[in-house]
Order: structure tokens, then C-alpha cells, then sequence
């Protein structure tokens, strides 16, 4: 049982707490590499397993499934349990799950992996907020949380540059097996540096929210990413949104009437709360769609390799390092309100940019800037939502801006994904095929065309995409100003 010495961790600073904060970065590092790189992967993964299409969305949608579906109750478990042990049971589960993934000997294997990976992910990546919130005073809070934010985008960048150095030089299986070691560095780091924490008040477990929140998170999430192959107006659309949204709506209710709910409805009475995960849910909406057109442009229509097109995504993190390390105080001197709609501003500036990128050196400009809006935003926004919650709650609080930045991202992916294609079909010659770019590239029609086709499209989209990251910065502002 956790005493009172744990909870004073958030009043007197941990002597090893910048210790703590490498551990706690390199367990959400492991998890952000496995969201990017298994994109360059996915051909060699096909030939290898003689995967179809389909198999492919389920080896990128059964982690992503079990990782929205389970943030929320994962967050309420480790406030409950123990984020160290959290984070602990989440590391064990994602290196096992990586090390199947590796020697998977059939698309069925793999997918089933993926979501066991998915689940371990859910497990520690409340923790690593929650712990930092417990371990860092008020004063050093914005700098630990710009490190943690810069590592992770760090992390996102970097994911298709080890992927395709990977692919380069081994098997498909080498993109999974990398991240064994680094779990088994983390679960000794965890165990040796990190200290225990969690909620003190004792907690009747929550059964039926937590059934009710992984129903609908699952069904929204997946109809969300079924929208690319089947669209808005399909029943692989329509009636597990309908479910999900049923089933949340009921969450909703149960949670207000409960006597100790999972999670606690008044934390959206805070003004500062809502306004963090309004713009996180917009801006993950912007930038997962962004990033996700802006790949397949790099390299089918810039003409890069997966390998060349992850070093020039780098800069933005690079971009966003620099940012949250340099720029914390001027920061702090600005305020919450002015600094998010700044940074938003700057990060929408940067998506504009991208959208216009007809050639490499606008996209690095506009990679740029992102990286420096977000390295702005992030650490204030991570700030205020974490700051207006009880530190007690703060796995469930992480568990819930997770899981919103899930939804944001994978609505991002599919709306904007949706507006690029139907635009890319439109503008391509009759009887060219327009299901995806490197099948218009193949069919023998002249490439000038299908690229600028590609090209007009996702001007279109990215500007739909800056639209909502201002919209997310705007929102934001305003709510944190009347806080």
C-alpha cells in the first residue's frame, strides 16, 4: 500500500527526478516509434506474408483499436493500482506482443500482436504523465513536460527514419523486434528509478463504466478508420457509430450518477481542462491528417525513398526541441491563453505552407514552423490540463486527453483522407484507377497528371486541416483566458 511519503512527491521535488523523466521518456518513446514505423514497412510486410490490403488496415487498426478502446480505463486502473505498476505491466506486454510481431508467420499471427501491443500501450502511457505530474513542483512542471512533449513528437519523426534504416539492411521483422531491448531497458529503468504513486482515496472499481467506455471508444474509433475504404454513407460506417455513440452517451449518464465514477464529469466544469482538450483534439485532427498526406506525397510525388522521406519529415522535430528548450520562459512571461493561440497560429501557418509545398524547401519551412508551434502549445496545453485536475487523478486525466488525441487523430487521418481522394479521383483522366496514389502511379497514365491530381487534393485538404488547428488554438485561448 502506498504511503503518504509517495503522495508528497508532488510537493518536494524527487532528488532523481531527471533521471525519472528519461525513464519515463523512453517507455512513450518505444510506443510513438511503433505508431510511424510500421508505415515503411507495410510493403515488405505484404510480400513477405502475402498480406491483402485488408490485412494490412487490421495490422494498423487492431493497435490502434486497443489503444483508444482501452486509455480511459487503463488511466482509472493505474490511479487506482499503481502508475509504476502500470507501467510496468504495459512495458511487459508491449515488448512480448513486439517480439511475436517479429516472427509472425501469418497476417492473422501479426494482427493479433498488433493488438496485444495496443494493449500495453494503453497500459504505460498514462503513467508517464501521471508520474511526471507527481514528481515535478509547479516551477520545474513546464520544463519536464516540454521535454516529454518534444520526445515524443522526437519519436514520431524519427519512426520512419529507423523504419526504413531497418528495412534497409534486414527483414520486415526487425521494425518490431527493436523495440524488445529498449522494453527490456525501460522495465529495468522503471523498476530501479521510478517511485510508486496513486490515487489515496480507496475506489470501488468501476466495472460498468469501464465496459461501457472500451464499447463506444472501440465502435467510434472503428467506424472512423473504416471511412477511407467503405466512406461516410456505408453501413461499416454508420452502425458502429451509432453504437458507440449510444454507448458513451450512456457512459456519460452512468458517470453522472454514480457515486465514484471512473472518470469525474465536473473536471470539464474547469475552463482550463476543456480548453487543453478542445485543442488537442482539434490540433490532432490537423496534423495526423497532414502528416499522413504529406508522406505519401513525399515519396510519390517528390519521387523520395521511405528512408529519404522520414529525414526530411526530422526537421519538424528537431524544430520542436529547440523550441520547448529555449523558448519556456518567454513562454510563462506570455501566459496560457496568448501562448496557445500563438502557438496554434504558428502550427496552422506551417500546415498552409505544406499545402502550397510544390517543392522540398516550402515543406521544410512549413515542417519548421510546426515544430515550432507545437513546441510552443504542447508544454502549455499539457500544463493546464494536467494542473486542473487533482494530482491523484492524473492517470485518468492522461487516459482521457490520450484517448480524445486518438479520436482527433484518427478522424483527422480519414476526413482529410476522405476530401484528398475524392478530389484526386475527380481530377484524374477517365479510366485512370484512383484508389490510392500508387495505383493511379502504375496504371500506365502519365505521371505529370496523377501527381499534380494528387497535389491539387491535398492543397484542398491541409487548408481544411491549418483551419482546424487555428480553430483549436482559438478555442483554446478564449477558454483559457476566463479560466
Amino acid at each position: 500500500m502506498t504511503t503518504g511519503v509517495t503522495e508528497k512527491v508532488g510537493v518536494q521535488p524527487h532528488p532523481q527526478r531527471w533521471a525519472v523523466l528519461g525513464v519515463l521518456c523512453l517507455s512513450v518513446m518505444v510506443v510513438v516509434l511503433d505508431n510511424t514505423v510500421l508505415n515503411v514497412a507495410i510493403p515488405s510486410i505484404s510480400t513477405g506474408l502475402g498480406a491483402s490490403t485488408a490485412d494490412i488496415q487490421w495490422m494498423i487498426n487492431a493497435y490502434s483499436l486497443a489503444l483508444a478502446g482501452l486509455l480511459l480505463t487503463t488511466g482509472a486502473l493505474s490511479d487506482r493500482f499503481g502508475r509504476k505498476r502500470a507501467l510496468l505491466a504495459g512495458l511487459v506486454l508491449f515488448g512480448a506482443g513486439s517480439a511475436v510481431a517479429a516472427y509472425a508467420g501469418s497476417s492473422e499471427a501479426l494482427i493479433a500482436a498488433r493488438g496485444f501491443m495496443g494493449i500495453g500501450a494503453a497500459m504505460l502511457m498514462p503513467g508517464t504523465l501521471a508520474v511526471l505530474m507527481q514528481l515535478f513542483d509547479e516551477k520545474e512542471r513546464p520544463k519536464a513536460i516540454g521535454i516529454w512533449a518534444a520526445v515524443t513528437s522526437l519519436g514520431f519523426a524519427a519512426g520512419p527514419v529507423i523504419g526504413g534504416a531497418l528495412i534497409k539492411h534486414f527483414w520486415w521483422g526487425s521494425v518490431f523486434l527493436i523495440n524488445v531491448p529498449v522494453a527490456v531497458l525501460a522495465i529495468a529503468a522503471v523498476a530501479t528509478l521510478v517511485p510508486e504513486s496513486k490515487d489515496p482515496t480507496v475506489r470501488k472499481p468501476d466495472v460498468l463504466g469501464s465496459v461501457l467506455s472500451v464499447v463506444g471508444m472501440v465502435s467510434i474509433v472503428y467506424a472512423v478508420i473504416s471511412v477511407p475504404e467503405h466512406g461516410f454513407g456505408s453501413a461499416e460506417f454508420g452502425v458502429p457509430i451509432a453504437l458507440g455513440l449510444v454507448a458513451m452517451t450512456a457512459f456519460a449518464l452512468w458517470e453522472r450518477h454514480t457515486a465514484e465514477p471512473m472518470l469525474d464529469l465536473g473536471f470539464f466544469a474547469d475552463r482550463r481542462f476543456t480548453g487543453a482538450v478542445a485543442s488537442g483534439v482539434l490540433a490532432a485532427f490537423g496534423m495526423a491528417g497532414s502528416l499522413f498526406l504529406l508522406t505519401q506525397h513525399l515519396q510519390g510525388v517528390l519521387g523520395y525513398s521511405p528512408l529519404e522521406a522520414g529525414i526530411r519529415v526530422a526537421p519538424m522535430a528537431i524544430a520542436l526541441l529547440v523550441t520547448s528548450n529555449t523558448l519556456g520562459q518567454l513562454v510563462m512571461k506570455l501566459g496560457a491563453s496568448k501562448a496557445m493561440l500563438l502557438g496554434m497560429t504558428i502550427v496552422a501557418g506551417g500546415v498552409v505552407l505544406l499545402s502550397i509545398g510544390t517543392n522540398y524547401p516550402l515543406t521544410l519551412a512549413g515542417l519548421i514552423l510546426i515544430g515550432v508551434g507545437v513546441g510552443v502549445a504542447q508544454p502549455v496545453a499539457v500544463n493546464a490540463l494536467m494542473g486542473s485536475i487533482p494530482p491523484e487523478r492524473a492517470g485518468i486525466a492522461s487516459g482521457l486527453s490520450g484517448t480524445l488525441s486518438e479520436l482527433g487523430s484518427s478522424f483527422g487521418i480519414a476526413v482529410l483522407g476522405a476530401l484528398l481522394s475524392a478530389r484526386f479521383v475527380a481530377s484524374l483522366p477517365d479510366g485512370v484507377p484512383g484508389r490510392s496514389l500508387s495505383e493511379a502511379l502504375g496504371s500506365g497514365a502519365d505521371l505529370t497528371v496523377v501527381r499534380d491530381a494528387f497535389s491539387s487534393g491535398m492543397s484542398v485538404s491541409l487548408l481544411i486541416g491549418a483551419l482546424a488547428v487555428f480553430l483549436g488554438g482559438v478555442v483554446a485561448s478564449v477558454l483559457l483566458r476566463r479560466a
